[in-house]
């Protein structure tokens, strides 16, 4: 088992060396537009697995990512601030979004909701900005901050307790990166992996009976590191449920 956990940090530190460049001070030069929503809140169906949940996350100010930004469902709930380059039509702020699903065209690296993209726009010429369609932009990965949360996650909506557990990591504080999560098997004494199933959902089957100890692989500024949780899952636990990890991420 040590072993397999060697060889996973390893394949991280390869799989996290392109991401690495969003994380510094410095705004990336790219391109966004938006995606067509008939209620004008963000796509529910993405495929970092938010669902409902994902519609809303941000006062729906959300984006679709490229695939390099999505890097295989890690860049799952990252935040960046962007903001367009046409002076007449973008305020200096920009929009601060989450990202909640990947996709790319026209050679963007965002494709946010309606109310993200308007977000972009000087007062009053919103319109205007719509009308463009794609637009120029500039980027920076930011900190997450959630009032009252840093790592919390959900039993997943399929979960059948004991044979079924499945995960959803609703909020990552910081600028950090869930690597892959991990459940201790008390009575074989070692730490069992969960499967990345997409975006931000873990699974395992038959998982161990009891309360449950989850650790997560963290990559941020402090590096690459396991941070197990203070807070088990109860015995009893049901589909649906959230629980607050109590992990810090900074």
């Amino acid at each position: 088992m040590k072993h397999s956990h060697v060889l996973l940090l390893l394949f991280v530190q390869v799989i996290v060396l392109l991401p690495l460049l969003c994380l510094s001070d410095d705004f990336v030069n790219s391109r966004a537009t938006y995606y067509g929503s008939p209620d004008c809140k963000a796509n529910p169906r993405g495929h970092c697995g938010y669902g409902e949940f994902g519609r809303d996350i941000n006062n729906g100010e959300v984006s679709g990512v490229s695939w390099r930004l999505w890097n295989n469902g890690t860049g799952c709930g990252a935040c960046y601030q962007v903001r367009c380059k046409i002076p007449p039509h973008c305020s200096e702020e920009g929009v601060y979004v989450v990202a909640t699903d990947s996709g790319e065209g026209d050679g963007t690296d965002f494709i946010l909701s309606p109310k993200a993209y308007g977000r972009m726009a000087r007062p009053g010429t919103e319109n205007q900005l719509y009308s463009f369609g794609v637009v120029n932009v500039e980027y920076q990965r930011i900190p997450c901050r959630y009032a009252g949360y840093n790592l919390v996650y959900k039993i997943h909506e399929k979960s059948y307790n004991p044979h079924y557990l499945a995960i959803l990591v609703l909020y990552v504080g910081g600028v950090n990166d869930i690597l892959a999560v991990e459940v201790w098997q008390e009575d074989c004494k070692e730490w069992r992996r969960m499967r990345r199933v997409f975006g931000a959902v873990h699974d395992l089957q038959n998982p161990p009976r009891g309360t449950l100890t989850l650790r997560f692989l963290v990559y941020g500024s402090a590096g690459i590191n396991w941070i197990q949780s203070p807070n088990a899952i109860p015995a009893d636990w049901t589909a649906g449920a959230t629980y607050d990890s109590n992990i810090l991420l900074t």
